[in-house]
C-alpha cells in the first residue's frame, strides 16, 4: 500500500502453494507488530505474511513484532497456514540497492535472512523491493543500470542458500511487485523468466492505480481501464505484461486492496456521474486511523486519505457493503468493475473494493489459471471478514 512515510507450479505442487486448504493460495499480509491483533481466524489463508522487516545498511533486519513474533507464527501454523516474513515494502526498501550490488553485503544480508527464518520457525521470505531499477519511496538508493541484474544474483543465491539450508523446495521465496516488471537501463524489462526460477510466487500489486498523487481521479485497482482516462493500467493489464515479459500465469498471485484511496475534487466542476474528474493533489484526511504526520523519508506533513474497508463499514460511510449513506452516493464503473463514492457536501471522492469487485478478480485469476489471490491486508477487514470471505467463497476449484 502506497502511504506518506505478484500450468501447476514445477517443483513446488499445489500442497506448497495451498497449504493444509487444498486450494489455490489466498495469502494474506499482516502489518505487524507487537501491539498486532493475533487472534484473527487465520484459517482463511493458505499464507500468511508478517510486513514489514526492514533492511537496514549493514545488511540486518529491523522488525518491530520481535517479542510476539513466536506466537502469532503458531497459530498461523495452527490453522494450516504458512508464515513467512515480508522484508521491505514501499517505505522500507531504501538499502536494497546498496545490499544487493555488494558482494559481501550480499551475503551478510543473506546470512542473516537464514537465520531469521531458522529462528522462528517461518516457511519463507517475502521480498518487497517493489522497484529495483526506479525511485519508488524517494529514500530509495536508486541503480538503474544494475539494480535487476543485481536483485537477480541475490535470488539466485538466496534460493541456493535454502535449498541447501532447508532441503530443495522447502523454503518459499516470494516477492510483491508493480504493475509493470522490473526496470533495466532502458525501462521496463522485456524478459524476466530468469526471476521465475528461484521466485514461487509473485504478488501482482494491482492497485494504487491511481489516487490522491494525480490531478484526476479514477480507481485504485481497476480490472480493466478505459483508453485515455486516468493511469493506463489494470489488473488484466499487470497480468498481460507479466506474462508477456516471461512470468508463468501459475507463478502469479493476483492483489486486491482491502483500502480505498480518498481524494478532493475541485468543487466548480465535482458531479457523482464520472469516476474521473479534476481533483486536487494534496490528499484529504482519511477514516479515523488517518492522520497528518511528517513522511518518514521527506518530512513533509500530509495525511495518505486512506480508507479501510473495516472503516468504511464502521464510520457508516457505507450501511452495508453495497449501500452508502447519505451525504455519499456509491456508484459502479463499469469499465473498471470497481465502486466509488461522491460526497455531495465536501465534494470528496473515494475509490475502494467490495465483495462484489472482489469477486469479479477473483473470477479473473481463476479464468487466467493464476495461483491465487494476495491481500493487502487482511488487518483492514471487518471483523467478520466481508471481504476475505468473497475471496474464500468464490475461489472454487
Amino acid at each position: 500500500m502506497r502511504l506518506n512515510r505478484i500450468s501447476t507450479l514445477a517443483g513446488l505442487g499445489l500442497a506448497m502453494v495451498g497449504g493444509a486448504l487444498g486450494k489455490r493460495a489466498v495469502v494474506g499480509y499482516l502489518q505487524y507488530s507487537d501491539s498486532t491483533n493475533r487472534d484473527m481466524d487465520f484459517g482463511k489463508y493458505t499464507h500468511v505474511n508478517l510486513a514489514f522487516a526492514i533492511p537496514k545498511p549493514d545488511a540486518s533486519l529491523a522488525f518491530e513484532g520481535m517479542a510476539t513474533l513466536p506466537e502469532a507464527v503458531d497459530k498461523i501454523h495452527a490453522k494450516g497456514a504458512k508464515a513467512l516474513i515480508s522484508i521491505g515494502g514501499y517505505g522500507g526498501s531504501a538499502n536494497f540497492s546498496s545490499l544487493v550490488k555488494d558482494e559481501a553485503l550480499r551475503k551478510t544480508f543473506t546470512d542473516n535472512i537464514v537465520d531469521f527464518l531458522k529462528t522462528n520457525k517461518l516457511d519463507g521470505a517475502d521480498i518487497d523491493w517493489e522497484f529495483p531499477g526506479r525511485e519508488g519511496d524517494p529514500c530509495n538508493v536508486v541503480d538503474k543500470q544494475n539494480d535487476s541484474a543485481n536483485f537477480l544474483t541475490f535470488l539466485t543465491g538466496l534460493r541456493s542458500r535454502f535449498d541447501t539450508e532447508f532441503g530443495p523446495g522447502n523454503m518459499l521465496i516470494t516477492m510483491a511487485v508493480r504493475v509493470e516488471p522490473f526496470d533495466g537501463p532502458d525501462g521496463p524489462m522485456a524478459d524476466i523468466s530468469a526471476f521465475a526460477v528461484p521466485t514461487d510466487l509473485f504478488f501482482l500489486m494491482a492497485y494504487d492505480i491511481n489516487g490522491p498523487w494525480a490531478n484526476v481521479s479514477g480507481a485504485n485497482a481497476p480490472l480493466s481501464n478505459e483508453a485515455g482516462k486516468g493511469a493506463q493500467f489494470s489488473v488484466g493489464s499487470t497480468i498481460e505484461r507479466w506474462n508477456g515479459a516471461g512470468c508463468p500465469l501459475d507463478k502469479m498471485v493476483i492483489g486486491v486492496p482491502f483500502y480505498g484511496h480518498a481524494t478532493q475534487l475541485q468543487k466548480s466542476t465535482a458531479n457523482a456521474t464520472s469516476m474521473y474528474q479534476d481533483q486536487s493533489t494534496v490528499a484529504p484526511l482519511g477514516d479515523l486511523e488517518d492522520k497528518v504526520a511528517p513522511d518518514a523519508c521527506t518530512g513533509k506533513n500530509a495525511s495518505s486519505g486512506a480508507w479501510r474497508w473495516k472503516n468504511l463499514r464502521g464510520q457508516g460511510i457505507l450501511d452495508t457493503p453495497t449501500t452508502a449513506t447519505a451525504p455519499w452516493v456509491r456508484q459502479v464503473d463499469p469499465v473498471a468493475q470497481v465502486p466509488w463514492l461522491y460526497n455531495t457536501d465536501n465534494h470528496q471522492f473515494i475509490s475502494y473494493d467490495d465483495p462484489d469487485s472482489i469477486k469479479a478478480k477473483v473470477e479473473l485469476a481463476k479464468t487466467k489459471g493464476l495461483a491465487g489471490v494476495m491481500i493487502w491486508s487482511i488487518d483492514q477487514d471487518t471483523d467478520n471478514l466481508e471481504l476475505t470471505n468473497s475471496i474464500v467463497e468464490n475461489w472454487v476449484e
